[in-house]
């Protein structure tokens, strides 16, 4: 998901049960004062974080600066330039050492290009701390060559606390709940759903947590590498679960018309207000972050976060993104800051200063800012089940431009819920030739 960077939480006291305790201060043996004193060197990395988030990752360098005093680690931020900076860089045979970038799909193609370092160094450190869904996520024919070192939590319905009260209906926590509580919501004057369907990625989204529950996590994990097509009867299922939140017009702030003009800033607007146009955003963890200057709620008492509904007997399954990290160049110095970067010491530090979601389940909840984010966050670390962003995951021709591929193809069938098997068939069209282009 592109917005993965604007990150902030909050949470349900019920949500906090999924997220277990755990010791943030578990770290490589690489730390020792004698490993630390013999390693020097300067490091250069790019990447997509600007602003508070590259204010916060600078502490995190800052820590690790304490335990490797001889060695100078400068970081750059190149924003959604990274792509491109990065291809460049790698063309004139001159990269960063390190780099962050969010599409794992990238790490693929810089792999392929034979640019990339192997990480297997750290293969001892992720095992240590991440769980082994998302220890895998940049692993490449037995190789490490991806980290993911900053998370998002993408399986979160966030919900208008004055709303829900009126309409006497609780967070849900399965599928047909949520539809329940969404016709009551609609017959006490709010409609249900608020669609930012302008921003294509948030429909991909809707329908990406659907299909990891009712699919499971075979199928995505197949359909991620077009292994099966997008005419799979698995698909065609998910579609068909989607239209119930997308095919209820009526219960759409603005309708289907009003969606597909509205962008996901304003879909949280239209929720996060004492005069809301909708009770519920089904969304990201990022969710409030975007509308912060101008939020008349306060967490908890006027808006409220769950996880995305059970689809079928699947609790516990998160569907999300985040910030993977590559390496260029392989010197100790820049295996030192890897595997530190990979430790739950490490990842507290950013955790503290919120805006944040460890992927390292070695983070204690108790390190985050407030509630709703030790909820939202911790679930990543603590889920059974986590899958990217199977958007992410694609050629971008497919899964990751405007007005084309699955943008474009899921805003058709915000148009037209009913038109299942010609959607399926749209993308598995769209997907073929990306995969047949390879990019």
């Amino acid at each position: 998901m592109r917005l993965a960077a604007t990150a902030v939480g909050l949470a349900l006291v019920s949500f906090l049960a999924a997220c277990g305790s755990s010791n943030e201060n578990s770290q490589s043996s690489t730390t020792t004062t004698s490993a630390s004193s013999a390693t020097a060197g300067k490091i250069s990395i790019v990447g997509v974080w600007t602003g508070d988030e590259q204010k916060h990752f600078q502490a995190v360098l800052a820590g690790f600066k304490k335990l490797y005093p001889n060695v100078t680690v400068t970081y750059k931020s190149t924003g959604d330039n990274t792509p491109t900076v990065l291809s460049t860089a790698i063309a004139g045979g001159n990269p960063p050492d390190l780099a962050s970038v969010s599409q794992p799909g990238l790490v693929n193609d810089f792999q392929k290009k034979g640019a990339l370092k192997s990480m297997d160094f750290a293969r001892s450190t992720l095992n240590a701390n991440y769980p082994s869904d998302i220890a895998k996520i940049g692993v490449i024919g037995d190789h490490v060559y991806g980290l993911l070192i900053k998370g998002a939590n993408k399986s979160t319905l966030w919900y208008n606390v004055a709303s829900y009260r009126n309409a006497g209906v609780s967070a849900p926590k399965t599928w047909p709940q949520l539809v329940a509580a969404a016709k009551t919501l609609k017959q006490s004057g709010t409609p249900a759903y608020s669609i930012g369907g302008a921003d294509g990625w948030t429909l991909t989204d809707l329908f990406e947590n659907i299909y990891l529950r009712q699919a499971g996590p075979t199928k995505y994990d197949q359909l991620s590498k077009h292994e099966i097509e997008w005419t799979d009867a698995s698909v065609k299922k998910a579609l068909s679960t989607m239209a119930q939140v997308v095919g209820d017009s009526g219960n759409i702030a603005g309708g289907t018309a009003g969606a597909l003009q509205t962008d996901f800033p304003t879909s949280v607007s239209n929720v996060f207000s004492t005069s809301p146009k909708a009770a519920q955003v089904i969304e990201g963890d990022f969710v409030p972050g975007v509308v912060t200057s101008k939020n008349q709620l306060k967490a908890v008492t006027g808006y409220n976060v769950a996880p995305f509904p059970q689809v079928g007997d699947t609790p516990n399954y998160v569907e999300g993104g985040g910030d993977m990290l590559m390496m260029f160049k392989d010197t100790p110095a820049v295996r030192a800051l890897v595997k530190y970067l990979a430790t739950g010491k490490a990842q507290a530090i950013w955790a503290r200063l919120g805006g944040y979601t460890a992927p390292a389940k070695t983070v204690s909840p108790s390190v985050y800012p407030d509630a709703i984010t030790r909820a939202t966050a911790s679930a990543v670390g603590n889920a059974k089940v986590f899958r990217f962003d199977l958007s992410d995951l694609q050629p971008a021709s497919f899964g990751g431009t405007v007005g084309q591929g699955e943008f474009k193809i899921f805003q058709d069938f915000l148009r037209n819920p009913t038109n299942v098997n010609g959607i399926a068939s749209s993308l598995e069209q769209a997907a073929a030739r990306a995969y047949k282009a390879g990019k």
